[in-house]
């Protein structure tokens, strides 16, 4: 019986096993599309999720208000915090339980290093001449300004040049004698001191007589140490084909310390050592007696320098070739005293053009450097404007910074970047002005003598193991924040390369640490500074933390981070502490000097989050998508047991039973699933290896037993009506009338009263697409909170495109399957309203015009369906949340109308085929069935 009804009815099987196969298999594969997604998405999320460090311990006050209201990490705070905590706290919290690696970093200060960058101007020389000078006039670009350099000069002699021999080269480094004929002058030397009661031996008698400062302004204590002229440097060279410009480079290099042992197993410092060796626990100040060409005893501080400069900056420079007069005249015009001025005077003639990157000049020796002078700096304040945060300015640099405690002397080649903006407060911190004992003079009392640091090796930061880029929480003591253009305009300001530090202590962006030493030396450091001042007492400025135990981002993982983090904040509650593990950096746009800047800070939690947002998504995805399955083959069943109600009250009559019926409706159903299930598994194995799915033919055989279940859950209902079902149902007409009968003035009228007449069946129609929409609606509006509750990190923007592939598979398959019941109840309506339709052509209806009414019932129904479908999609998102639809209210609902019209398109495209069947009616025959 069951396969004779197949058989007679055959349309209306293929059409519901069609339904069938399409819900089906759309409904496996796209459920494997959003578990592959999501397995995915856990899955990125797991192998990003450890970063360097779990928790960020920070003094009390370190976190600005910005930070603290979106959950971020400021991406260049360490470089602004000096001091805070103590060494007591720091060994408290490292002997916590849970507390497997604890590595501090006290930053100390800036202090200044020196360095010659060494420039080629042979192709500019006049090889004609007997002596000659060159002028090379430089600006200096850093980030986004431009600086103007001192003046400096290349002198090439024909007579011999060589050091003298009676003056130790480390006390007057540079200085060289000329000897032209009988005669010996001394030229081109730099000192940095107007003091004339030093006195060498002159090379031509014998004699002793005052050293006078040569090339440099007499009158230098008083002036300003941006005065680019105080740089000036004559460099000498003797020969016929080489020469060479030597221009004075200075670095500010922040030193910080660190815990040896607690480095190297939290970021593996050791294996990026290039030259010397590693800090260990073992080195310590070392109290030196007597060394080199001094007599007095000094503190000597084991470091590790990086290989190379943590700031920025281009040279840019002009060439020009001096009208000296008589070549023979120089030696004794360069000197005298006067030859600054004499130098400056000369007319030069413009011969080419030289660039250099001023990192080229960083030191690469391991000699000594004496740690006169600190400068420590402050955070960056911002404020919050339309194009993002703007850094505040601050008042320019008083020179009084730069000047030091032995002699009241500025100090050596400032910085020009420091004339620029400023955005940080500069503090200095003149050292101890004692010498050789540890009980200096009165107002030095209880200070410690000026320290040497001493360099054990030097390490290259790029050779670090690398973290993931996605989750990676700022590793300040190595790297310097990632800061590029956020526009055109501004990549062109920047000529396309991020924007780096700069020798500007007060800039936006402050180097990180370059020179490292280790906990033990930092008591000798800070006391050699004449006014004590926080790191006295508190020197440490922060602590990362690695719990033990930690392997992701898993429940227990999270109790263990929970659980130490808990106990710090329990023991200091002074002390911010910043759980890490899941972060990820988050773009920043930055207004700065004019130009907008994206630097990348840390979003912190975000892995929980992802994890969090995407089981919710993939829960609701796996629901809908059911849900609209399930009701389009309700639909479809329902539409078959209604088209066969004059059969089954036929059976009836004959003696059938209710669970005869029962049987007959459900027996077919399961033969159509089990049919289009066996063809639904070959499509979706197909379909599966081309969209690339894991396990396709494992997931390809789930079809046809969701197919099954699907046809017969669908049909419960649709059956059990059928046996509610009697025998006079079999002659009663299924469309009848009721009520007083008004007239109908239009298509659009008769439409309307139409689908007035059966309203039951409307609204099944509507509800498919209603359904459909409101699944869109609440798809939209999840998606869009989950982008927005992720998104803006590394990590979240790499989920959410991983994320969206099922998302538009399950807003299409909502909407087809939507449309495909209104039309199929539409379809069924015309069926039961053929002998209305045949009367409507017997009186004179034209194809064209029953056209237009089916069209007007169409979308008629689906603006019915779809903006109910809207409204509810719209309330059930207010109902999850309102905090779902923040910021994206207009969106969502602008979407929700384009899913209603995209409703009305597909059901009136679908109307096309019963359309065409108006043409086929046969008044009379029908009117005669009926």
């Amino acid at each position: 019986m069951i396969l004779s009804q197949l058989s007679r009815h055959r349309g209306r099987a293929l059409a519901l096993a069609a339904g069938i196969l399409v819900a089906a298999t759309s409904f496996t594969l796209l459920t494997s599309t959003v578990t592959t997604s999501q397995a995915r998405t856990t899955d990125t999320v797991r192998k990003n999720a450890r970063s360097a460090y779990d928790v960020l311990v920070r003094p009390r006050g370190s976190q600005t208000a910005i930070e603290r209201a979106d959950g971020l990490v400021e991406a260049n705070f360490l470089s602004g915090i000096f001091g805070g905590i103590t060494l007591g706290q720091y060994g408290a919290i490292k002997d916590m339980p849970g507390v497997q690696i604890a590595a501090p970093v006290a930053n100390l200060g800036y202090l200044m290093v020196q360095g010659t960058m060494k420039i080629d101007v042979s192709d500019f020389l006049d090889s004609k001449a007997p002596a000659q000078i060159l002028r090379i006039k430089p600006t200096l670009t850093a980030g986004l300004g431009t600086y103007r350099a001192a003046d400096q000069y290349v002198y090439l002699t024909r007579n011999p040049i060589r050091p003298p021999t009676k003056l130790p080269d480390a006390l007057f480094p540079g200085m060289v004698q000329e000897h032209v004929g009988t005669k010996t002058y001394y030229v081109c030397w730099y000192y940095n001191s107007n003091k004339t009661d030093l006195h060498i031996q002159h090379a031509d008698d014998g004699g002793y007589e005052p050293l006078q400062p040569n090339f440099i302004r007499e009158d230098r204590r008083e002036e300003s140490p941006f005065d680019p002229d105080m740089n000036a440097w004559l460099t000498c060279r003797s020969g016929h084909d080489k020469a060479t410009a030597e221009f004075p480079v200075t670095y500010p290099v922040l030193l910080s310390a660190v815990d040896p042992t607690a480095e190297n197993q939290l970021v593996g410092l050791g294996r990026a050592i290039t030259q010397g060796r590693m800090l260990t626990d073992r080195d310590k100040p070392v109290w030196n007696r007597k060394e080199g060409w001094s007599d007095k005893p000094y503190w000597k501080v084991p470091v590790v320098l990086n290989d190379r400069s943590l700031t920025a900056g281009t040279v840019h420079a002009t060439v020009e070739r001096l009208d000296t007069g008589n070549p023979l005249a120089l030696p004794e015009k360069l000197g005298s005293t006067a030859a600054h001025d004499f130098v400056n005077g000369l007319r030069g003639t413009p011969v080419g053009h030289i660039s250099a990157d001023l990192a080229e000049a960083f030191p690469d020796s391991t000699d000594q450097i004496r740690s006169d002078s600190y400068w420590t700096v402050g955070p960056v304040d911002y404020d919050r404007t339309d194009h993002g945060l703007a850094p505040r300015a601050r008042a320019d640099q008083s020179p009084e910074l730069w000047r030091t405690n032995s002699d009241g002397q500025f100090i050596e080649m400032v910085p020009e970047e420091n004339t620029g903006i400023q955005f940080r407060k500069v503090t200095s911190h003149p050292g101890t002005a004692c010498w050789g004992t540890q009980t200096c003079g009165h107002q030095d009392s209880g200070r410690t003598p000026i320290p040497y640091l001493t360099p054990v090796g030097r390490y290259d930061a790029t050779k670090l193991p690398g973290f993931s880029s996605l989750t990676q929480v700022p590793l300040e003591t190595y790297r310097s924040p990632q800061v590029t253009g956020a526009d055109a305009a501004a990549r062109a300001a920047l000529h396309d390369r991020p924007l780096a530090p700069d020798r500007n202590l007060g800039g936006y962006l402050a180097a990180p640490p370059t020179m490292l030493t280790t906990i033990d030396s930092i008591s000798v450091l800070t006391k050699s500074r004449r006014l004590p001042s926080l790191q006295d007492k508190a020197p440490v400025s922060a602590i990362r933390i690695r719990v033990a135990g930690v392997t992701g981002v898993d429940a227990a993982s999270q109790a263990r981070v929970n659980a130490v983090a808990g106990r710090i904040r329990t023991a200091y509650p002074g002390l911010q502490v910043d759980i890490t593990i899941g972060s990820s950096p988050a773009p920043q746009t930055i207004a700065l000097s004019g130009v907008n800047v994206r630097e990348y800070w840390t979003a912190r939690g975000v892995a929980l989050r992802i994890l969090k947002a995407v089981d919710t998504k993939s829960a609701v995805l796996f629901v809908l998508v059911l849900v609209v399955c399930g009701l389009f083959l309700a639909q479809a069943a329902l539409a078959s047991v209604r088209s066969r109600r004059t059969e089954i009250g036929t059976l009836r009559c004959v003696g059938w039973t209710s669970r005869d019926i029962l049987r007959l409706v459900l027996g077919e159903l399961a033969v159509i699933g089990l049919a289009a299930g066996t063809a639904g598994a070959l499509l979706a194995y197909l379909l599966g290896s081309l969209l690339g799915l894991s396990d396709a033919a494992a997931k390809a055989a789930l079809v046809l037993p969701v197919a099954l279940l699907l046809a017969l859950t669908a049909g419960a209902v649709p059956a059990w009506r059928a046996t509610r079902l009697r025998p006079i149902d079999a002659i009663r007409p299924p469309v009848t009338t009721g009520g007083r009968a008004a007239p109908v003035r239009s298509v659009l009228g008769l439409a309307a009263r139409n689908l007035l007449r059966v309203p039951g069946r409307t609204l099944l129609g509507a509800a498919g697409l209603a359904l459909g929409v409101a699944a869109f609606t609440v798809l939209l509006a999840l998606t869009l909170a989950f982008r927005g509750e992720v998104a803006g990190s590394l990590l979240g923007n790499a989920v959410v495109a991983q994320a969206r592939t099922a998302d538009y598979l399950s807003v299409a398959l909502s909407l087809l399957l939507g449309a495909a019941g209104a039309v199929d109840v539409l379809v069924l309506s015309q069926r039961e309203r053929a002998a209305d339709l045949a009367v409507l052509r017997a009186t004179g209806w034209t194809t064209r015009e029953l056209a237009r009414l089916t069209v007007h019932e169409g979308i008629l129904l689906a603006l019915l369906g779809g903006l109910t479908g809207a409204l509810a999609g719209l309330a059930a998102v207010l109902a999850i949340g309102s905090g779902v639809l923040q910021g994206h209210l207009l969106t969502v609902a602008g979407a929700a109308l384009l899913a209603t019209l995209a409703a009305v398109a597909l059901v009136s495209a679908a109307l096309a085929f019963p359309i065409r069947a108006h043409s086929r009616i046969a008044p009379a025959h029908l009117l005669a069935a009926d």
